[in-house]
């Protein structure tokens, strides 16, 4: 029987010392127990069978900050997720983004980048999508290569045509793809304005006069005295007026940052800046 991997609160603190004065990378503002799932992934796809043999590895340089970076970082998205969000965008939204001459979209951690592509099909259907800007930032470049191709797997597109159909979603989502040999490949129109960069929110900096951040299932592997820092970040980067939508399961009341953002949803976590 196969030995159950385990690490403690010492071996992980000594896994958050290394990664930074070794490879540069400070993973302590973490949520522990996230962190510990992603260590212990790690030691068993390097066929250690003890936090000492893996920390052996790490001391040796036996990854590359890229690799770990890229398995540290969660990326778990799909086109149109939580379709409510989407609906209310379409909504209720884009009759105020219609009132800009340019539209400036942050997707914050947009890991491979379905959400993007979800908002400018929605945009395009609305006639907004050649005077919006995207900015897809994320800390993984691996996610980030695969999110300026943009081809995905053919198996999920069913999935995701019904979302994109209770998103409001005014034609059939295979206009926008070219299925081949079980990839999709979506529509170059809807990447044109999409400007993709590595970008770490923790201690990044802001980005400007922005209408809409969306930021979705990052703040849940934070701690909460990161989750204000960023939190932080993003107000800063909104024009007035502009909207934050976080995840699900986020939210931003542990924060008095939140004084400066009225709740338009508190069930889709939408926000607006006062001012």
């Amino acid at each position: 029987m196969e030995a159950l991997l385990e690490i403690t609160e010492t071996e992980l603190a000594d896994f958050i010392q290394i990664t930074n004065n070794l490879y540069g990378l400070d993973f302590s503002g973490y949520a522990q127990e996230s962190l510990r799932r992603r260590v212990l992934r790690l030691m068993k796809l390097n066929t250690c069978d003890s936090f000492t043999s893996f920390k052996y590895v790490l001391a040796n340089h036996g990854v590359s900050d890229d690799y770990l970076l890229n398995e540290i970082t969660v990326n778990t998205t799909e086109m149109f997720r939580d379709f409510e969000v989407f609906k209310f965008l379409k909504e209720e939204v884009f009759s105020i983004l219609e009132t800009y001459p340019r539209i400036n979209i942050w997707h914050a951690g947009c890991s491979t980048g379905e959400e993007p592509l979800s908002l400018a099909i929605l945009l395009k259907e609305q006639g907004l999508l050649k005077r919006s800007v995207q900015y897809c930032t994320d800390i993984n470049s691996e996610a980030l290569s695969k999110a300026k191709k943009g081809i995905y797997e053919l198996k999920e597109i069913k999935e995701y045509s019904k979302n994109y159909l209770r998103s409001g979603g005014e034609f059939s989502l295979s206009d926008y793809y070219v299925a081949h040999y079980g990839k999709i490949k979506m529509n170059k129109e809807l990447g044109q304005n999409m400007l993709f960069s590595k970008h770490n929110l923790v201690n990044g900096t802001s980005f400007n006069q922005m209408q809409v951040i969306m930021c979705r299932n990052v703040f849940i592997y934070l701690t909460s005295e990161q989750q204000n820092r960023v939190l932080r970040l993003f107000v800063d980067s909104l024009a007035p007026r502009g909207f934050l939508i976080l995840g699900a399961k986020e939210s931003a009341v542990f924060s008095p940052i939140l004084n400066e953002l009225e709740i338009i949803n508190g069930k889709l976590k939408i926000y607006r800046k006062k001012r």
